[in-house]
């Protein structure tokens, strides 16, 4: 959902990689072709077509995205000016709004966002980019303070990804701590089981084990989300570079596991009134 800091930080570790390889013996420099140089460049070059495929540089495939007829996107001060009269809320069952990052920062076209996409009939939620070195506690107060109780709303979002600058200042151990604590914060206050955005990366590395009973938003563009232990997951981030009328920049695209009977059983156990929904025909 935070491309720049993200993605950017893909790249410092593939950059990083790519600096620590294992320097050649003396008996590999006469020779370009040995089996540790053709191994280096196709770990190389694999790492660069993700990052590349990540960044949206390349064709992202859609394909796989279009079996699922429950469709949504989410946005942020990024997007700007978004014209929601544009954009129809049948074919678009669900959007997702920055609201907050951090323990202080708020979205500047949150508010503007969540009073014209709910006046479009647009079934809204909001998601909170979570500070690795910010504690839960004060990081579930801003988006508290930031975001309205509403009942007809969708659950609350944690955005948790990777932040080169924060990583290290928790261990593993406490970092879970500080999750659970905003988790448990929101999970009070709006009645409703928020649900984790995840990278595969950290997914793997943080949260296998951790969490079962919170839903999964994966960010995988490379294909359906594989991750670690293979949980279920119920949304999936599947391309950062979507296009809307309406939306005059690109814009992230997600899909529901499920049919449409599953999205209305959803929105039920959310205490969400059902919408009427026309399910997206494949061209």
């Amino acid at each position: 959902m935070v491309l720049h800091r993200t993605a950017r930080y893909d790249i410092a570790l593939l950059r990083e990689a790519f600096f620590n390889m294992r320097k050649p013996s003396n008996r590999a420099k006469h020779s370009a072709f040995t089996p540790h140089y053709r191994m280096t460049v196709a770990v190389l070059g694999s790492a660069v077509l993700a990052v590349l495929l990540y960044l949206g540089i390349l064709r992202q495939q859609p394909t796989v995205a279009e079996e699922y007829p429950i469709q949504g996107f989410d946005v942020s001060h990024h997007q700007g000016n978004i014209q929601w009269q544009k954009i129809s809320p049948q074919k678009y069952a669900f959007v997702y709004l920055k609201a907050t990052e951090g323990g202080d920062f708020k979205d500047r076209k949150f508010q503007d966002n969540w009073l014209k996409a709910r006046e479009h009939g647009f079934l809204v939620g909001a998601y909170h980019f979570y500070r690795l070195c910010r504690d839960g506690t004060i990081q579930a107060e801003n988006f508290i303070a930031t975001v309205p109780k509403k009942s007809d709303s969708l659950p609350p979002v944690i955005d948790l990804e990777y932040d080169s600058n924060c990583i290290n200042t928790y261990s593993k151990e406490q970092l879970l701590r500080e999750i659970q604590i905003m988790h448990d914060a929101l999970y009070q206050h709006y009645e409703k089981q928020p649900i984790f955005y995840v990278s595969k990366a950290f997914y793997n590395m943080v949260l296998t084990e951790s969490f079962k009973q919170t839903p999964l938003w994966v960010r995988e563009y490379q294909g359906k989300p594989q991750l670690a232990g293979q949980p279920k997951w119920l949304f999936w981030q599947h391309t950062n570079r979507g296009q809307i009328q309406g939306i005059h920049t690109p814009v992230d695209l997600n899909v529901f596991y499920g049919t449409p009977q599953h999205w209305q059983r959803f929105l039920t156990d959310n205490a969400i009134q059902p919408t009427r929904f026309e399910p997206n025909q494949k061209k």
